[in-house]
């Protein structure tokens, strides 16, 4: 009788969790696993994505895909600004994590005014950008004109040699606050015995994070570098809204080009093996980035 009380219990609360299981399975299955599957198939087709005429076309999106020089350029692209914007983006945000770390006043409202360009959404930091950066009445062109600097007035987004320089810092004056805030998280959990030691052995400061704060601060790191990482590789709405992929193509990547052939050219099957591949691209390096990463984490 004791032993089959427990086994009762154990059996009723296993229904009880099948039953709450179920709804979250079937929506899950619904909302991401058919649509997956979907899209694996769908990158073997010609589809326009409006009419029902589906035709199954093998490998054909995938070796148009290796022979186009647009993508390569796309590729090339999103490398650029995924590798760029991930080391400026967090030492940019270490730099701040560090600087508002060691204020004294007013701490919270210099938090709040670098955390401030992350609550933009990507489209709105776009138009910003845009009329700041215009090159016929951009506030850039104002303050050039003022000072009597016209000869360093550049045409930022018009320009293919400037186009996604200008983007880059966008992205990082609207991104770094929110690195920032997980740095800081980081910081404040070092002991500050530990920097008070090192000081009296000696120790400069540059020695204190190169030995102490740095390595202790491994676990934000990888966070960071995935997260900035993974942001970069998907990045749309800045590219959409400041240059639509131009001048030419110069600032054109995976997603934009996604977006491009799938909608407007109504390509929904070149434009699905496109985001198949980009699902690959981002799957290794987060794969590669984790295992490197993590080998260097220290634990307090």
């Amino acid at each position: 009788m004791n032993t089959i009380q427990p086994i009762k219990r154990k059996r009723k609360w296993l229904t009880f969790s099948i039953v709450f299981i179920i709804p979250a399975m079937i929506l899950y299955t619904l909302f991401v696993m058919v649509p997956t599957a979907s899209s694996i198939y769908l990158s073997f087709t010609s589809w326009d994505g409006v009419s029902p005429d589906i035709r199954f076309i093998g490998f054909d999106n995938f070796v148009e895909m290796w022979h186009s020089e647009r993508v390569h350029n796309a590729l090339k692209n999103t490398l650029i600004l995924s590798v760029v914007l991930v080391v400026i983006e967090n030492a940019v945000a270490l730099l701040l994590a560090m600087l508002v770390d060691q204020v004294k006043w007013f701490r919270n409202l210099f938090r709040s005014i670098f955390y401030f360009p992350t609550l933009l959404s990507g489209i709105v930091m776009g138009f910003v950008w845009t009329i700041i950066l215009n090159y016929n009445f951009g506030v850039v062109t104002q303050l050039f004109d003022k000072l009597h600097l016209s000869f360093l007035m550049v045409d930022w987004l018009g320009n293919p040699d400037y186009a996604l320089i200008a983007i880059i810092f966008a992205t990082v004056w609207k991104g770094a606050g929110y690195y920032m805030i997980i740095y800081l998280a980081g910081l404040q959990g070092i002991p500050p015995e530990l920097s008070e030691a090192a000081s009296i052995d000696g120790a400069n400061r540059w020695q204190q994070f190169r030995h102490i704060t740095f390595p202790l601060l491994a676990g934000a790191f990888t966070v960071c570098m995935m997260l900035s990482m993974i942001a970069s590789l998907k990045i749309f709405d800045q590219i959409a809204v400041m240059t639509d992929g131009g001048p030419g193509f110069a600032t054109e990547t995976l997603t934009y080009i996604i977006y491009k052939v799938g909608f407007g050219e109504l390509r929904q099957g070149f434009g699905t093996a496109l985001s198949l591949v980009l699902f690959i691209l981002i799957l290794i390096v987060s794969l590669i980035q984790i295992k490197l990463l993590r080998s260097r984490e220290v634990q307090l």
